[in-house]
């Protein structure tokens, strides 16, 4: 009985150690400094949004303000790649009513993440969303 014990739990360890693990976001410190002060700018779209979707079985997923992480054993669904998923989607979204971004000198602004986790007993999913307003400055 001890054995199959030590058997189990080690086999749980090693398919819990061997798992994926997925989190966080890149956060360069890059800042540029854009003055506003003159009128060669213009809000061109409010509000658009970016959506990215990451599904698990056992494990769990938590959030820790702008960072979702997750630790699981293995993903089946989505992308690993959360943040870049769904800035890939918010641009996408913009094209599709705003035409392309090709030769466009555009910035995002007022960029807002939220998360939404669903943690069940087998499964876990994250949902990442991205909203931001879009700036187009003349040439």
């Amino acid at each position: 009985m001890k054995k199959s014990i030590l058997i189990l739990s080690s086999l749980l360890l090693l398919a819990y150690l061997t798992g994926c693990s997925a989190g966080g976001s890149f956060m360069a410190n890059n800042v540029t400094n854009v003055d506003l002060s003159e009128q060669n700018f213009e809000f061109v779209a409010k509000n658009v949004e970016g959506f990215s979707r990451a599904e698990y079985v056992i494990g769990i997923s938590y959030s820790s303000g702008f960072m979702a992480n997750t630790l699981a054993l293995v993903r089946t669904g989505g992308s690993a790649k959360l943040y870049d998923d769904a800035i890939k989607n918010l641009w996408d979204n913009f094209k599709l009513e705003y035409g392309s971004t090709e030769g466009r000198n555009l910035l995002l602004a007022n960029v807002r993440y939220d998360t939404d986790i669903l943690n069940l007993l087998l499964y876990t999913q994250t949902d990442l969303y991205i909203h931001a307003d879009i700036i187009e400055f003349e040439e």
